[in-house]
């Protein structure tokens, strides 16, 4: 009789989920708020140093460019040092580059740090993916993804009106708001790395707070995943960054991306522009409140998902939900409306992430795995890169709403992108079920004489 008849596996994700996930969620959350909180700065920002428009949406997107390279050397590198030690690396040194940003007094100042700021984060983000996939088998993935994903609106629900209140300590020491906001931020993000470190375990088998039992029980689940899934799953690391279905994945992924960051770099100064109120307290409270909907978006999107099995069609769905939100906001003219209008938005584009990465995780294993969960995070990155870059030109070339209107586009063309992926995935399929059979064939010397 096995283990597993013992300790049934749901109560082991349970206890994994209730000790992993507030821990990864902390980190998630400052790594959302540190790299979006100069959306809230932006008004007194642009004021201080004098960057135009087009040098902000420059800054805001390059970002994304040293994140977007480094990604997959970066998961292969966690696979050999252990996610315990690695992630605490990237919260600590961006958390400094995080804290540096309030010496970016000019253009090329901000370009530096905000380049060097997601060279530094590069990694984390994937990094938590694969982690979970050693941790979490793939039907309860979509749930738990979702709490991890709580982490960006959280950072908006908390960080918002945090970023706000220190904005208006502007003067205190002789420094700018944006200059407080970025200092403490970054401190705190250098802490809670120092914590990770021993709160953080690597593996099922290193995880004290399981029992033995337990622990068989998780690892024999996750052994008989993986097996599932080898036949469908592209032989090694390298062999996932050519793989069609890698590759479809990380387009679907860019839009989704574009659509989160076309809004989140915006949302402050959009919703201070609606409400006639300045970027501060008051406005941080309001798009916490626009952020709220985003918690239960992902609730009901990922209970959905597992419960049914249709994953496909909820990601598809969320996503075009999210379309539908942004056309809105431009759309409409009342503030209660818009506000209404993005919270819908930002529900879909979130509620959507935790369960799209259940879709590419389903097939990849092992080193292909992290560097196929890699590459598709590093070029669904570059949205973040694009996103201020479109929406700031297509504003310019179409008047206000234009931008507004281009991301919404694109969010619907990533649920097509989306309910068409299985399409894809069982090509992917097929082309594995065909080398399997090609490699199985005994050779001429091997077969029986007639």
């Amino acid at each position: 009789m096995t283990t597993t008849s013992h300790t049934p596996l749901r109560a082991v994700v349970r206890k994994v989920t209730a000790r992993l996930i507030p821990i990864l969620l902390l980190m998630y959350i400052l790594a959302f708020l540190d790299r979006s909180n100069l959306g809230f700065a932006r008004v007194q920002f642009q004021a201080d140093t004098g960057l135009s428009d087009a040098a902000y949406a420059l800054g805001a997107g390059i970002f994304f460019l040293g994140y977007a390279l480094l990604e997959v050397p970066s998961n292969m590198l966690m696979r050999r040092f252990g996610a315990k030690a690695w992630l605490a690396r990237i919260m600590i040194s961006w958390g400094i580059v995080s804290a540096l940003m309030m010496f970016a007094t000019e253009e090329w100042s901000f370009y530096a740090l905000r380049v060097l700021l997601g060279i530094t984060e590069a990694g984390f983000f994937p990094g938590v993916i694969y982690f979970l996939t050693q941790w979490i088998p793939v039907e309860h993935r979509a749930r738990v993804n979702g709490y991890f994903y709580f982490g960006a609106p959280l950072a908006f629900i908390f960080g918002g009106p945090l970023s706000g209140l220190l904005l208006d300590l502007d003067g205190l020491a002789g420094l700018a708001g944006w200059q407080i906001m970025f200092l403490v931020t970054g401190v705190i993000t250098v802490i809670v790395g120092l914590a990770v470190i021993k709160a953080l375990p690597n593996t099922p088998r290193d995880a004290r707070f399981l029992t033995e039992q337990e622990q068989d029980t998780l690892i024999e689940a996750m052994a008989q995943e993986e097996h599932t899934k080898e036949d469908h799953s592209p032989r090694g690391a390298l062999r996932a960054l050519a793989n069609p279905g890698v590759l479809y994945f990380a387009a679907a992924y860019l839009t989704i991306q574009m659509a989160v960051y076309g809004v989140t770099f915006f949302l402050p100064s959009q919703i201070a522009a609606v409400t006639g109120q300045d970027v501060g307290l008051v406005v941080g409270l309001l798009t916490g409140a626009v952020w709220s909907l985003a918690i239960v978006g992902v609730l009901v999107a990922t209970r959905i998902a597992d419960r049914t099995g249709k994953r496909r069609i909820v990601a598809a769905s969320a996503l075009g939900l999210a379309a539908i939100g942004i056309l809105l906001s431009v759309v409409l003219q009342q503030p209660v409306l818009v506000l209404l209008a993005l919270a819908v938005g930002a529900a879909g584009f979130i509620a959507v992430q935790p369960v799209f990465w259940t879709l590419p995780t389903s097939f990849l294993v092992g080193a292909a795995a992290a560097s196929g969960i890699a590459l598709i995070n590093s070029i669904g990155s570059l949205g973040g890169f694009l996103a201020p870059i479109v929406k700031t030109w297509a504003d310019g070339a179409f008047g206000p709403a234009g931008g507004s209107i281009v991301l919404a586009s694109i969010a619907a063309a990533g649920a097509i992108l989306i309910a068409c992926s299985h399409l894809v995935s069982r090509g992917v399929r097929t082309v594995a079920e065909r080398t399997e059979s090609v490699r199985t064939v005994p050779a001429p010397s091997e077969r029986t004489p007639a």
